[in-house]
């Protein structure tokens, strides 16, 4: 099996992203038979997806896990729902900010994650690891990524992808009093359990992963 793993560069003026340093020590120290490729994308709205693209078209992989950072959250986030929109806070790292654009204009409102997300979410917490199912990706970088890969499945038949945030490490958080935070070790177990669980997991749970508001 063929898996591709994608973290992105430092954003919005953070000198570290916890989602390129996690996919980077799983790909280096957790083979174990599997085919780990780990890619850095940059945290701009056009390239971001034309990277992805290459990597995708030169590698032909049977799974996609995009991760990307999400400060704030506590949990390790596994992505249900991709949205056709980009409607930035702040700049990317290009500059850009695009206000309420379509990423692509004839493509579907929405994509759903194709990875075992529930299922995922209970071999998480089994191991003790905070884990959750959420329903929004953001309209920053990360859910342009999310969106366009889940357009790519739609042309390579077989291929499965999905998202996941995870938090601050630590040294980023100290820097926002009351910022929740999770050890780069953690994250580096949580990315290596959600491979196999999306590998060997045929089918998903039908456990509550909704919420209320």
């Amino acid at each position: 099996m063929k898996i591709l793993m994608t973290g992105f560069d430092a954003f919005g003026g953070e000198s570290i992203n916890p989602s390129w340093l996690s996919v980077q020590r799983v790909c280096q120290e957790d083979t174990d038979g599997l085919q780990l490729i780990g890619a850095c994308l940059p945290t701009e709205f056009s390239a971001s997806l034309a990277r992805l693209q290459e990597l995708v078209e030169c590698h032909r992989p049977d799974l996609v896990i995009a991760v990307g950072q999400a400060g704030g959250r506590s949990a390790i986030s596994l992505e249900r729902i991709a949205i056709n929109i980009d409607d930035a806070r702040i700049p990317d790292n290009a500059g850009w900010q695009p206000i309420d654009e379509p990423i692509h204009p004839a493509g579907e409102a929405a994509y759903f994650s194709t990875l075992p997300i529930k299922a995922i979410v209970h071999a998480l917490r089994s191991e003790g690891i905070p884990a959750e199912v959420s329903n929004s990706a953001g309209t920053y970088v990360c859910n342009h990524v999310f969106y366009g890969l889940m357009h790519l499945c739609r042309h390579i038949p077989g291929m499965r992808a999905g998202f996941v945030h995870i938090p601050y490490l630590p040294e980023q958080a100290a820097k926002l009093p009351g910022a929740p935070s999770m050890a780069l070790d953690v994250m580096v177990r949580a990315l290596s359990l959600i491979v196999r669980t999306a590998l060997h997991a045929k089918t998903d749970l039908p456990m509550i992963g909704g919420t209320e508001c």
